[in-house]
């Protein structure tokens, strides 16, 4: 094991630890409001689900980009990517109480509403229990099959001084980026979008892409900024110039969620469509109206006017908390896409939202820690890294 292995494993072991006790809470007061309001338990439940089954998905286009692409940015965050990416399987096993609260979640998983839904039945070829349950289980194959591939070739890398599994995993990311754009996009029409199967959108799914890569790249300056803190190996490549490239990606991000979104909102609007106009009609009522119009000053307009600065984006503290901000308001927009779905005269009945939020995501950041802490956190051997360090001191 490698020196910089075993100084890293004291502070991964400690969070680690606190993450799986937040988790292990969280997990329990889930329990307790499965118990109390079922239905209401898996709303709140999926809604955290999408959030962090997001991070895990985004982190495999992170790293796929990134071989496309290069720059020295990639290589700040890309053991926390490859962490991220071994937590899909995990995700998949916290899929399990969706499928056990399907009937609470769609209504086209109900037979008695089937049968008095002529819509419903129009739906039913694509929208029903077992298919919906083989495109679950194609989903994840292809995501922790991409996962495994660039994990192992990346590991392949550390140990060898040919670019040649560099290379291939350049090869494998292009197609890669299509399966991964594909299959997301027909996950979030089948957790997110059939909440509601009246209503149809043709962007809804990359919005949801688009928001999910933002977040991941939030939680991947976190990480990297703390371990950077106590990790000489990391100071070669956690430059500000680095970090101005990630902040750059930011506000790309923010960015195209912000018109992703409006575009949505203006088609469905001006469409005047009977059938797709109600789906903003309720998330304006019921408390829902603050949440909006704090999504468009808070996860669009202050961050894009904050990240227009070079100076902002060059400095860690200053792109952190810009991130922090990002990552919260990433929570606030799932849960005001998910849960106005579900009829509720105050949306303090989904309180269970928080324990979700914090037991799925304590035990995610668990395991995301563990394996981050199995490998030296800079990549070996990478020609790309070579060929940006040099770039770099020009």
């Amino acid at each position: 094991m490698s020196a910089h292995i075993v100084q890293s494993q004291p502070k991964l072991d400690l969070a680690k630890r606190k993450a799986a006790t937040f988790g292990a809470v969280g997990l329990g007061l889930c329990a307790l409001a499965w118990l109390l309001q079922p239905d209401r338990f898996y709303q709140s439940y999926l809604v955290a689900y999408l959030f962090w089954v997001g991070i895990s998905v985004g982190c495999l286009a992170v790293i796929m980009v990134h071989y496309l692409v290069g720059g020295l940015w990639g290589f700040t965050i890309r053991r926390p990517a490859e962490a991220g990416t071994q937590t899909i399987p995990l995700m998949a096993l916290f899929f399990l109480p969706i499928i056990l609260g399907m009937k609470s979640l769609f209504i086209w998983a109900d037979p008695h509403h089937v049968e008095a839904d002529p819509h419903l039945q129009n739906k039913a070829l694509y929208l029903n229990v077992n298919f919906f349950l083989v495109r679950a289980l194609i989903y994840f194959v292809i995501w922790g099959g991409l996962a495994w591939v660039l994990n192992w070739g990346s590991r392949v890398q550390d140990r060898v001084e040919s670019p040649y599994p560099t290379d291939r995993l350049k090869n494998v990311s292009g197609p890669g980026m299509v399966l991964y754009f594909i299959t997301l996009t027909f996950a979030m029409v089948d957790w997110g979008m059939s909440l509601e199967p009246e209503w149809f959108s043709s962007i809804y799914g990359a919005m949801l892409l688009v928001g999910q890569v933002l977040a991941s790249l939030c939680v991947l300056i976190l990480v990297t900024d703390w371990l950077s803190k106590s990790e000489p190996e990391l100071h070669e490549v956690t430059t500000p110039q680095a970090y101005n490239d990630l902040g750059n990606l930011l506000l790309a991000f923010v960015m195209l969620w912000a018109y992703m979104s409006f575009s949505q909102y203006l088609i469905t609007w001006s469409g005047n469509l009977a059938e797709e106009i109600p789906w903003y009609l309720k998330r304006s009522v019921n408390g829902w109206r603050p949440v909006a119009i704090a999504l468009i000053v808070f996860h669009f307009f202050v961050p894009f006017f904050l990240l227009l600065s070079q100076d902002r984006k060059r400095k860690i503290e200053a792109l952190k908390k810009v991130a922090i901000a990002i990552l919260f308001m990433r929570c606030v927009d799932q849960i005001w896409l998910i849960l106005p779905a579900f009829e509720a005269k105050n949306i303090l009945v989904f309180w269970s939202v928080i324990p979700a939020f914090v037991g799925i995501g304590g035990i995610w950041l668990a395991f995301f820690f563990s394996r981050l802490g199995a490998r030296p956190l800079l990549p070996r051997n990478n020609p790309q890294l070579t060929a940006a360090l040099e770039h770099h001191g020009e």
